[in-house]
């Protein structure tokens, strides 16, 4: 048995471990409140980068405009994105980082250096992955990731049908959006139609 495993037995102790790691409270502005969901029957991943302060306040992950625009694109409701037993979320960062001089700071390292691996290994269901930013892009991509978050977007094909790299959904975003109309006229839709045939089935 792993050490990991004589630790945490099932999913649910884990996630009770990360709950209250307080491993970075020293850096963290508002204090440790980690934000992520999962259940062992999920078959889809949701990677983000870390919580904002809506999200650090609420406790519920993508429960911002970000979260309704991420929903429209996957063609999920609420009861269906929340639904744990379904979907897994769990961002690179799991405690609000804090805000730097353009926008909220990048997701701290420890999180997926302390658990990721863990997590990952109890999610044995997963079947597609959603690597939303170019946090997530750098980890799971590794070497395949294109130069730029654009470029690896644009190769979204290449990563089917384990993964599909997107942009962040943020309002702030909305530039990119307009810049780059490929996305949801291409992307979008065959996003869609891959998430409701894994919940056809």
């Amino acid at each position: 048995m792993a050490e990991s495993e004589a630790a945490y037995p099932n999913l649910h102790a884990l996630l009770t471990a990360v709950r209250n790691c307080r491993a970075c409270e020293a850096h963290l502005p508002l204090g440790p409140h980690p934000v992520l969901r999962a259940g062992e029957a999920a078959r889809i991943l949701i990677v983000g980068q870390a919580p904002g302060v809506r999200v650090h306040s609420t406790g519920i992950p993508w429960d911002d405009p970000s979260g309704e625009r991420l929903r429209a694109w996957m063609g999920v409701d609420k009861a269906l994105f929340y639904d744990e037993s379904r979907i897994a979320i769990i961002p690179m960062g799991y405690c609000y980082p804090g805000r730097g001089a353009d926008g909220d700071l990048p997701p701290r390292r420890e999180c997926a250096a302390l658990w990721l691996d863990q997590l990952l290994a109890r999610l044995p269901q997963i079947e597609l992955t959603l690597l939303v930013g170019q946090y997530a892009q750098r980890h799971f991509l590794g070497s395949r990731r294109k130069p730029s978050l654009t470029e690896t977007t644009r190769a979204w094909r290449e990563y089917r049908p384990r993964f599909i790299p997107l942009p962040h959904p943020s309002p702030r975003n909305q530039p990119w959006l307009k810049q780059h109309s490929w996305f949801e006229k291409d992307v979008v839709p065959a996003l869609q139609a891959h998430i409701n045939a894994i919940f056809a089935r």
